[in-house]
């Protein structure tokens, strides 16, 4: 509030909305993977909407969305590089005893809590379906 910064302002207070909607929802206090949980929701969302404020020709629109893209991630963790991707993907392969591509849900339930705000699930799925058919 202090440094007159209201696109940052106006970001943060639609992120303590939400967790405070999530835990009058809930009835119960948030974790830290809850908030995790509401970040990447809310991010999403954005991404979403810019690609619709972009084939509407709205390239204002789009970059304030992009604008509160840059707050929010400033509150995920650090995001995990390419190398400890791969080793938290063949850590989860050996602890399931996944041996095809049926055993990928098995992995992924194993896989989602360690890279849960610090790398895209979407992404770490293709390179498991990729070794699992290998």
């Amino acid at each position: 509030m202090r440094a007159k910064d209201a696109a940052r302002l106006s970001t943060l207070r639609l992120l303590t909305a939400a967790m405070k909607q999530k835990e009058v929802d809930e009835r119960a206090e948030l974790g830290d993977a809850e908030v995790l949980a509401i970040l990447e929701k809310m991010i999403k969302q954005r991404r979403e909407s810019i690609a619709q404020f972009e084939k509407a020709s709205r390239q204002d629109l789009a970059d304030k969305e992009k604008a509160e893209i840059a707050v929010l991630e400033a509150y995920l963790p650090q995001k995990m590089s390419e190398a400890e991707v791969q080793a938290a993907i063949a850590a989860a392969i050996a602890e399931s005893g996944a041996s095809g591509i049926k055993d990928m849900g098995k992995v992924m339930a194993a896989l989602k809590p360690r890279l849960a705000g610090r790398s895209d699930i979407g992404a770490a799925s293709a390179l498991v379906k990729a070794k699992l058919s290998a």
